[in-house]
């Protein structure tokens, strides 16, 4: 469990299956709101993770519910996704989805010490929060390349962009923390506006290079 001033942030269990409603809503109305891909989530499939305990989920210092990501592993569980992350409206712009990355992040790693953790976004500020947590932009080609990852895509808008693309890029940006490289996550706060200036510039390369594939 992590704690600030203004949320805890748990590993969630059997008492919070009340909240998956909560979270699919959110989910859907931030897919309208952005305009882009957000492959669709089922209650059961949220309520599985839940059970498995491959979820957090955070709460006002009241009690109400502010937050939600879960873990899915593939590949043998080589590979490991930090995926669903989503801040309820009122609680945004609070610093909630940093806190809730860090503490799944750290979470994954204790679980699955030795697999590789990615995850593909149209969100730039995911991308700013895994790149301070040593994720790097890669090709898709680095991800796990198992069928029922990516078939999850199906639901996505973008769905027909990817598969005319033979899975090889897609307007999602693709990114992976590789534990063997030896890299050490940054303090959130040092240096942001530097590593993110750097981030967008790999982004624009890799980006003007798969799309003239």
């Amino acid at each position: 469990m992590e704690i600030n001033d203004q949320f805890i942030v748990i590993v969630a269990g059997e008492e919070q299956l009340k909240f998956v409603p909560a979270v699919l809503k959110e989910i859907e109305e931030s897919a309208k709101e952005r305009g882009t891909g957000i492959a669709k989530r089922t209650a059961s499939y949220l309520e599985e993770k839940i059970n498995e305990g491959k979820a957090v989920m955070a709460f006002s210092q009241e009690g109400e519910w502010a937050g939600f990501c879960y873990i899915e592993t593939w590949s043998n569980k080589t590979y490991v996704a930090n995926s669903g992350l989503i801040v309820a409206r009122k609680f945004r712009n609070a610093g909630l989805a940093r806190k809730i990355k860090e503490v799944i992040f750290e979470y994954s790693r204790t679980k699955y010490p030795n697999a590789k953790l990615f995850g593909l976004t149209t969100g730039l500020a995911v991308m700013k929060i895994n790149s301070n947590l040593g994720y790097k932009p890669v090709t898709y080609s680095e991800l796990t390349q198992d069928d029922v990852f990516w078939s999850g895509c199906k639901s996505c808008v973008n769905y027909e962009i990817l598969m005319s693309k033979e899975r090889k890029n897609c307007l999602c940006t693709a990114m992976l923390y590789n534990p063997n490289e030896g890299t050490v996550p940054q303090n959130i706060n040092k240096t942001e506006s530097e590593n993110n200036q750097k981030l967008f510039s790999k982004f624009k390369k890799i980006r003007t290079m798969l799309w003239k594939k």
